[in-house]
Order: structure tokens, then sequence, then C-alpha cells
């Protein structure tokens, strides 16, 4: 092991540290004080921009040591991402439930890439291999992916009973609440 490789994965745990506290402190109060649709089109934002994973062509041409099939897996599985968070976003922003829907597929979808991409680093041993934007992108963006995809889930789950307009949807266990409607 090379002094690239802790370098790499320190820094890689200290930004996942950082926006961890970040969202803690900052973010989750700031989503509870939003309507349903509005704090998950904040959180997909980020996952908009996975379509930098292109540039890995760019690294490979570079010199940075991955397949062919290792770097075309992350590009398909971000861009597919990407695709799937502007497009949640899209239905979010006029009030449609499927919004949510794609939602729960861009989690879903988030943790196998996540899943495989640590797998194929490991395969192709790529672990202080990066530099330049390449580590910049590992260092940076991929910890403040994982992160809004936990904050997602978060929401997803906590919000469950609200509509996407903000408001809570009436259960079965609230007959009362039913009662007193117009």
């Amino acid at each position: 092991m090379n002094h690239l490789e802790p370098a790499q994965a320190g820094a890689q745990l200290i930004s996942l540290a950082v926006y961890i506290a970040i969202a803690r402190w900052h973010v989750a109060p700031w989503l509870a004080q939003r309507g349903r649709a509005e704090a998950l089109i904040a959180l997909l934002w980020v996952h908009v921009f996975r379509y930098v994973a292109l540039q890995i062509f760019a690294a490979q041409r570079e010199g940075f040591p991955i397949s062919i099939d290792g770097a075309t897996e992350i590009v398909i599985g971000d861009v597919f991402g990407a695709i799937i968070a502007m497009t949640a976003i899209m239905l979010l922003r006029r009030r449609i439930h499927a919004g949510v829907a794609l939602c729960w597929i861009l989690v879903f979808e988030t943790v196998g890439d996540t899943v495989l991409n640590i797998r194929g680093g490991i395969e192709e041993h790529l672990m202080g291999a990066a530099t330049g934007v390449v580590w910049m992108i590992l260092v940076f963006f991929v910890p403040a992916i994982v992160v809004s995809t936990g904050l997602l889930a978060w929401q997803l789950v906590a919000r469950r009973h609200e509509t996407i307009e903000g408001t809570r949807e009436l259960g079965a266990a609230e007959p009362r609440l039913r009662e007193q409607l117009p």
C-alpha cells in the first residue's frame, strides 16, 4: 500500500463526516420547514450533476487505470441516476406523485451503483490511483451523493404520510379528523 491509498480513503471519510455534520446541523432543520415536495427537490439537485462521471473517459485517456468496462459501468449508473433525479424534480415541481416513486427508484439505484462502483474499484485496484479531477470527484462529490441519498431515504420514510403538497394524508387511524372535514 502506498501513501496515496490512505490519503484518498482518509479524505473521503473526512468529507463524509463533514457532510453528515452539515446535514444534521443545517440541512435537516431546513428540510423540516419545507413541504415534502420542496424538501425532496432540494435533495435531488445534488444527484442531477452525477453526469460528471463522464469525466472518467478523459481520466482514462490521461492514465487513470480503469478498464473500459469499469468506466462504462460507472457512467451508465451515474448518468441514469442524473436522469432519474431531473425527471423526479420536474414531476415534483408539478406535484405529480410519480416523482415520489422516482425518488425511491433513485435511492435504490444509487445504493446499487455505489456498491458496484466500490466492488469494481477493489477488483481493479483503483484506491489511491485517482489524481486531479477524479480525486476531487471521489473525495468531495461522492460523499455528498452518499449523504444526500441517506437524507432522501429519510425524507421518504419520515414524511410518507404527507402529500406532495405538504399536508398530511388522512389514514385509517384518524377517523375523527375525517369526520371533521367539510
